[in-house]
């Protein structure tokens, strides 16, 4: 049984050349962008089909691509992240320590039981903006407590999916690697 000669361009070639690889010079400017890290908690995914009486009809991928273009403006980028899971968001807060710049939470529920996500979100060293679509003082007293407050630079609440692009712009203004707001 014969097989196909394989073909070594550099062996068949003497004039062939390897490809170039390009590595950035050290004197160019890092192309990275600033990361802003917008976490959503659980039941955050029905946006826009659970209770819309209470937290409106704008779905979480509405919100995701308004932060985004206010995060674009000022020279940053979004990472979204939603779970409904408490460790899911705990872990996404580890993860984002030296890689992002700074953090807009909406932790649903978990605002208001979740020690843990309080403990990991006092190990993030950036701004950290607190978002609720609702006004949880004007709902059950279970709501009127957040374990987040103590850690958040500002608190978002009863806006609607506005309020995370007030807090998106809130959180432009705390940066001093964006660039500034008209």
């Amino acid at each position: 049984m014969s097989h196909p000669a394989e073909s070594h361009p550099a062996e068949s070639d003497p004039d062939a050349t390897e490809p170039e690889t390009t590595e950035p010079s050290p004197t160019e400017p890092d192309q990275t962008v600033p990361e802003i890290l917008i976490l959503n908690g659980p039941n955050l995914n029905l946006l826009g089909e659970r209770e819309p009486e209470i937290y409106g009809r704008t779905t979480l991928a509405d919100i995701e691509a308004m932060c985004s273009e206010t995060a674009a403006e000022a020279g940053l980028a979004v990472r979204c992240i939603q779970s409904n899971h408490e460790g899911g968001l705990i872990d996404a807060v580890h993860e984002a320590r030296h890689s992002t710049v700074g953090a807009i939470i909406n932790a649903g529920a978990y605002t208001h039981t979740s020690l843990a996500l309080h403990d990991a979100l006092k190990s993030y060293d950036h701004p950290i903006i607190e978002v609720h679509l609702s006004n949880p003082h004007a709902r059950e007293a279970v709501r009127h407590h957040s374990y987040l407050s103590p850690v958040a630079a500002a608190v978002i609440a009863g806006a609607g999916a506005k309020g995370y692009v007030h807090a998106m712009e809130i959180l432009i203004d705390l940066l001093p690697t964006a660039k500034a707001r008209p």
